[in-house]
């Protein structure tokens, strides 16, 4: 990669009606002129507004603000002696990201063949783990067996959990880079693709994303693509029930996984490790009750039959959940070779809020807005940002923007524009114009979903009242994700000067072997991660805390894919596109 312009711009570039800033790095103290260049000649100028010193990205710099510029077309930015990467001005800049970011669902999907006319030419593969050899298969899989979760101290993690059965769990969306499927990720995920779609019914806008908007293979059924890539996870996570008259009946497995990691690249078809059943817990049994209840609202109008399935076994799942309320899973990360991600949570009155609430907006049922009432669950609002782990924000959200009875519906859309206003505020402390200033000034794993999610609230805050504020900000926020940055990076594939590609996967390992893709155009990185806990990250540990990225496959503290994350995306995405 060549030297990054010291004048960091949206490489992508900026809406005419919306906000326009950049970053200048520059170590001047005073003003200094800035053009706006559109083939070579000036259409817009004036002076930079020095902001000192960013701790967050170790450099001193100045802001840009262009915003009068409503002209469309290609443009480059100087000051200070720098010129920026060329971006445009134009109406249509996300719609093709709306498109992207959820086919690369489709390419995450386990027990099916990927076809390369849908994802693109070089990303067909085989099934993977169908049974087939060398897959020990998704078909028939066992518990793990009583010991196999044991540190080296001899703690078993399970307390001797094991069971006789085998469940078929074929399907779902491979959760990140690895072979894994975790119903805890999975459900935020879900709930976001979902989400976005309920939130294009509320605003009149899902002609792009009905049936023939995306590729994949059940286009033309009738069915609005989004949904049936939703379909595809919710099925699954059906799949993961313990069945009747077994110990803990009715709850949900949190994943299924390999014994052990397999290396870097290994397709899924290829990959020969066994395949067991994780021990069921309150968390993902909750994820369940609240993606299920989410899907039958909107599959009701399109299959019927399903819509019930869904919502019995959100009511099954919330009650199965009521009877184990803290039954947890463990960090396997203390494992020598664990095979599978943790996804560990011991805090589940999140969780709960979030299954009450999507239960009480598609029954409308007491019960439910009686434990509403009655959840503890505090703080709703982060400013990190909420994530699988931390569902309550995503529950307000739903609350406040999709219609219901609730009397409380008023007291929590206040909270929601409380806390964007919080977000706002924030937002403008960071001169790379991102809305993500967690407490301990240290970067989260995913910063980039937490960034993204962020936006979601500003977003919800902006169909709550209407003010395009919100809007500003949220296009403020993309800014940072498409390239104004520490770094100047574009952390999504196929969408920038500078977009990384090398992230984290086990099947897009290009940089590994050249026969294999790059992770498909819409790919978000997990982005910087002051812990950089993996062995390539870790040179850059003490680094600013933007700093802390590189964009290497081997690098999955800090440049790792994961569903969630472009679920993210997808939403923010599907927002800023036109309808």
């Amino acid at each position: 990669m060549t030297e990054v312009p010291r004048v960091r711009v949206n490489q992508v570039g900026y809406l005419p009606d919306g906000p326009k800033a950049a970053t200048l790095v520059t170590d001047a103290t005073a003003p200094v002129p800035w053009r706006l260049l559109r083939d070579g000649v000036a259409v817009a100028q004036g002076e930079s507004q020095p902001r000192g010193h960013d701790p967050s990205a170790g450099l001193d710099v100045h802001v840009v603000r262009f915003d009068e510029v409503r002209e469309v077309g290609s443009f480059v930015l100087e000051a200070d002696g720098a010129t920026s990467d060329p971006f445009a001005v134009a109406e249509n800049l996300y719609d093709g990201l709306r498109v992207d970011s959820l086919v690369v669902f489709y390419g995450q999907r386990s027990g099916v063949t990927i076809d390369e006319a849908l994802l693109g030419p070089g990303y067909g593969r085989a099934a993977g783990h169908v049974d087939v050899a060398p897959n020990r298969g998704d078909g028939a899989v066992p518990c793990l067996p009583a010991g196999h979760a044991t540190t080296a101290d001899g703690v078993d993690l399970y307390d001797g959990w094991t069971a006789g059965y085998v469940l078929d769990v074929t399907g779902g969306w491979y959760d990140a880079g690895d072979q894994g499927k975790y119903v805890v990720n999975g459900g935020i995920a879900v709930a976001q693709l979902l989400g976005l779609y309920e939130r294009a019914l509320r605003t009149g806008t899902t002609d792009p994303l009905g049936d023939g908007s995306l590729r994949v293979p059940e286009r033309g059924n009738g069915v609005p693509d989004v949904l049936d890539e939703a379909r595809w996870e919710l099925e699954w996570m059906l799949r993961m029930r313990v069945p009747a008259g077994e110990p803990y009946a009715g709850l949900v497995h949190h994943k299924v996984s390999d014994e052990r990691w397999v290396p870097l690249p290994t397709l899924p078809a290829d990959d020969p490790q066994p395949r067991y059943l994780h021990r069921p817990s309150t968390a993902a049994t909750l994820n369940l009750a609240a993606v299920a209840a989410h899907g039958a609202r909107l599959f009701a109008p399109h299959d019927a039959a399903f819509a019930e399935q869904l919502l019995g076994a959100a009511r099954d799942a919330y009650d199965a959940a009521h009877d184990h309320p803290v039954l947890l899973a463990p960090d396997t990360n203390v494992l020598a070779d664990a095979g599978s991600g943790p996804y560990d949570d011991a805090d589940l009155d999140d969780d709960r809020l979030w299954a009450a609430a999507e239960l009480f907006l598609t029954t409308g049922e007491d019960r439910y807005a009686d434990d509403l009432r009655a959840n503890p669950c505090t703080p709703v609002f982060r400013p990190e940002g909420f994530d699988w782990n931390h569902v309550a924000a995503w529950a307000y959200l739903q609350l406040a923007t999709v219609p219901s009875a609730l009397p409380e519906r008023d007291t929590v859309r206040a909270a929601v524009v409380e806390a964007a206003d919080a977000l706002r505020d924030q937002q403008a402390t960071q001169p790379f114009g991102h809305p993500y200033v967690p407490t301990t000034g240290r970067y989260d794993w995913g910063s980039n979903g937490l960034v993204l999610n962020n936006l979601a609230l500003l977003a919800a805050a902006h169909e709550i009242t209407g003010d395009p504020a919100y809007r500003d900000a949220v296009l403020g926020g993309v800014d940072y994700l498409f390239g104004r940055n520490a770094l100047g990076v574009s952390y999504v594939t196929g969408y920038g000067t500078r977009d990384v590609r090398n992230q984290h996967s086990r099947w897009y390992a290009h940089q590994l072997d050249p026969s294999l893709p790059h992770p498909p155009r819409g790919t978000v990185s997990g982005g910087p991660n002051s812990d950089c806990p993996d062995p390539v990250s870790a040179a850059l540990a003490g680094s600013p805390a933007q700093c802390c990225f590189v964009d290497d496959i081997g690098a999955y503290g800090v440049n790792e894919m994961t569903i969630n994350w472009n679920s993210a995306l997808a939403w923010v995405a599907s927002y800023l596109a036109r309808g």
